[in-house]
């Protein structure tokens, strides 16, 4: 698949809104929804190993290896986008899911779900590298990309709190194991539809090169980014991982987690659209998304340490419809500032790289909620949660100075765009 930087139509300034994206665009966005809305494996996961009879350091550690392989799947299939193009690593990585994720669902013995957790995760995340170098291949314009990665975020979170909410009804008719069969089927069918409707043509950036890669590891702002995405997206990800685990403790089933997920899905659907709308406006303006991400990790971190006081099925529905505005913002306004320090033939290697920050964050959240519920409770786990939220709002500062530094030599190199340079100016 591959979609060109300046598409006939010029979808980047054709529209307002969603009417006028190109098919290539569109066939990602449903097919982003369709993975995550029957993508139970991640959110029922804690629940699968905990039906295996391993105890809390276990999980924890399953998780981890899921969140290893989901490290490495980020890398691998962003390094691809650029190589081999955005179309045929689409299809082989969710060909890989369909054929991996069974590994899973049938597996019984430690070093077994260990390794099938691993393989699971390397396939879990690997379309958003390649979502996100299309997009910004696609539109030029700073407000259509925004409006772009904002609906792609609320393909995401809708498909994900779908999977919550109907995984939780399904869980107890089916199993979780059979959930993850039809994870697998999705893929498989997702897998399809790429690769019978997005175009063939070659990626439009150039193969990665040498000095892309030497770029990259001396990139400070790309470094900035990462730690700051770390800290709000470990609390982001405590919504599917630590979460399961306090309302495990509780005594909590895994259909009262999904009707978490549907407090949560509520909240998506409610904000999501005043919200996007906004975020669009304010990248049209220019207006830097740095203060933006800063509130968005607070309030991330605020949430899902209030999460931990809850004991009742309603307590940690509030927490998780709290957390949605943050989801929100902080998947936006990283795409922005990642949009703004990423060189167009390292797009999506750039894109793989942010998205070790999700991965990381997979194995953090669970790690720390271990830990913090071993040695202290739910007041530690409270108190870590919100520490880690507001260190990644204040690695922000450093960050918005660093990007004013360095973006006159990006946009003399060619780099940059006019909503970076309206950024100058601010």
């Amino acid at each position: 698949m591959s979609t060109t930087a300046a598409p006939a139509g010029r979808p980047d300034q054709a529209g307002n809104g969603a009417r006028r994206w190109p098919p290539a665009i569109w066939t990602l966005m449903v097919g982003t929804f369709l993975v995550r809305a029957l993508g139970f494996t991640y959110p029922f996961l804690p629940y699968h190993l905990d039906a295996q009879d391993l105890n809390t350091r276990a999980v924890s550690t399953g998780l981890a290896f899921f969140g290893t392989g989901w490290l490495m799947g980020s890398l691998l299939c962003g390094w691809l986008a650029d190589k081999i193009g955005h179309r045929a690593t689409l299809t082989a990585a969710l060909l890989l899911a369909a054929a991996g994720l069974p590994l899973l669902a049938q597996a019984h013995t430690v070093p077994a779900i260990f390794a099938a957790s691993f393989i699971a995760g390397t396939v879990y995340d690997a379309p958003r590298p390649v979502v996100t170098a299309a997009i910004a291949h696609t539109f030029s314009d700073d407000g259509a990309r925004a409006n772009a990665n904002a609906w792609r975020n609320f393909s995401v979170n809708c498909g994900a709190a779908v999977a919550g909410t109907v995984g939780g009804i399904l869980a107890d008719l089916l199993g979780i194991p059979a959930l993850i069969w039809i994870n697998a089927t999705a893929c498989a069918l997702v897998a399809l539809l790429s690769w019978r409707l997005l175009p063939v043509t070659a990626n439009p950036a150039h193969p990665t090169a040498s000095h892309d890669r030497k770029t990259v590891l001396h990139d400070h702002s790309l470094w900035l980014l990462l730690t700051a995405s770390l800290c709000a997206l470990t609390c982001a990800a405590s919504l599917f991982s630590t979460m399961p685990m306090l309302m495990a403790n509780d005594g909590l089933t895994a259909a009262d987690y999904g009707w978490a997920q549907s407090a949560n899905a509520g909240a998506v659907l409610l904000l999501s659209p005043p919200l996007n709308h906004w975020l669009r406006a304010r990248a049209n303006q220019g207006r830097s998304m740095t203060a933006l991400f800063a509130a968005s990790s607070l309030l991330l971190g605020a949430s899902m340490g209030a999460a931990a006081f809850a004991s009742t099925t309603p307590g940690y529905a509030a927490a998780a419809a709290l957390a949605v505005p943050g989801e929100v913002v902080v998947f936006t306004a990283a795409s922005d500032l990642l949009n703004r320090i990423s060189p167009p033939s390292a797009r999506g290697l750039y894109a793989g790289i942010w998205g070790t920050t999700l991965a990381g964050a997979i194995i953090v959240a669970p790690a720390l909620a271990g830990w913090a519920l071993t040695h202290g409770g739910d007041r530690l786990a409270a108190a870590t949660l919100f520490t880690v939220g507001s260190f990644g709002a204040a690695l922000v500062w450093p960050l918005a100075m660093l990007i004013r530094r360095t973006s006159p030599h990006r946009a003399a190199l060619g780099q940059g765009t006019a909503g970076r340079l309206s950024f100058l100016r601010r």
